[in-house]
């Protein structure tokens, strides 16, 4: 099933996605609500509400009417939190390779993840910058999960069945901002802030079981082979697979909830597939070749990330009618 989020009018919904067409939940089933964050915390018990919806609408059973005139929404417009994990070993070790440090072990001891700033997600559409933002501008090509039950102290062979669905994200990164900050060992903050897109739809996790392989060896939670692609103006520039995740979104909603809970409506970032950004595909062109042409994002430049099973994500990048710089703040 493929849950969406849309405006009509300025008003936002809640519907499901089926053989190209957008239905509304609410008006085929009055106990399912008409926004993504209630559905959410509405757990299992809604969650099969919306799934009998979607195979009426299929095999014709209900006959709803179609959403005509819309604009796509983030599937989950306002998240409860936004975690993003670090769980690709290749994109890891392949831009540490291009800083000239060694591969760090602690990555293969334990899962890590950052908070960002769930107040600016974004889903299909025109994505705005700053012109600091410009300054090394990049995209992340990753997927996302986001949870529809609380729980605490939750252990990884229990965590999937907290997921309620799948996701493309699109970990936009202002690269200048990122790297200055960090020489402060706090961590992303204004590099990372300013636009985070998940979309176009949320997939469930039965809809993926066709894909499903075995966790990597000595590692718990589900994995599946997907294979993700980003494009940039047509061009393809990223190729990865979410199987090569290392860390499963089991293991990090393992470590994201000890201590404290986690709640409907929580989006966690899978972290950059190797491949998937400038930064790194810069970083080895240039180990590589002194003089390769590095690349980031410019205004009006189009970004489509595209992952098997979980639909296609398009972005126009668009530049902020503003001067205005905290880089020329700095004393």
């Amino acid at each position: 099933m493929k849950l969406v989020s849309y405006k009509t009018e300025d008003r936002e919904h809640l519907g499901v996605y089926v053989n190209g067409h957008i239905y509304n939940l609410n008006s085929c089933d009055k106990l399912i609500p008409d926004n993504m964050n209630e559905f959410l915390w509405g757990g299992e018990e809604l969650m099969e509400h919306a799934k009998r919806v979607n195979e009426d609408i299929k095999s014709g059973k209900l006959e709803a009417k179609e959403e005509l005139f819309y604009e796509l929404q983030a599937p989950v417009p306002h998240p409860t939190s936004c975690r993003d994990g670090y769980a690709f070993r290749q994109h890891v070790a392949a831009a540490r390779r291009n800083r000239k440090v060694e591969m760090i072990a602690e990555f293969d001891q334990y899962p890590i993840f950052y908070f960002t700033n769930h107040n600016a997600v974004q889903g299909p559409g025109e994505i705005e910058c700053m012109p600091d933002h410009f300054e090394k501008l990049d995209f992340e090509l990753e997927v996302a999960v986001v949870l529809n039950k609380k729980g605490r102290n939750i252990t990884a062979a229990e965590a999937d069945s907290y997921i309620a669905g799948y996701m493309i994200m699109n970990d936009m990164s202002a690269r200048t901002l990122q790297m200055e900050e960090m020489l402060l060992n706090l961590g992303p903050a204004k590099g990372k802030d300013f636009s985070t897109v998940i979309g176009p739809w949320l997939v469930t996790p039965d809809e993926l079981g066709r894909y499903k392989v075995p966790a990597k060896e000595g590692h718990t939670g589900a994995r599946y082979d997907l294979e993700m692609k980003c494009h940039v103006n047509g061009e393809q520039v990223s190729l990865g697979n979410m199987k090569d995740m290392d860390w499963t979104f089991a293991e990090i909603i393992e470590r994201c909830a000890y201590g404290c809970d986690v709640l409907p409506g929580d989006v966690i970032g899978s972290g950059t597939v190797g491949t998937g950004c400038f930064l790194e595909l810069n970083g080895t062109g240039l180990l590589n070749d002194a003089n390769y042409q590095t690349q980031w994002l410019q205004p009006n430049d189009l970004v489509e990330m595209e992952i098997t099973g979980l639909g296609v994500l398009g972005n126009i990048i668009k530049k902020a009618d503003s001067e205005f710089s905290i880089l020329k703040l700095k004393k």
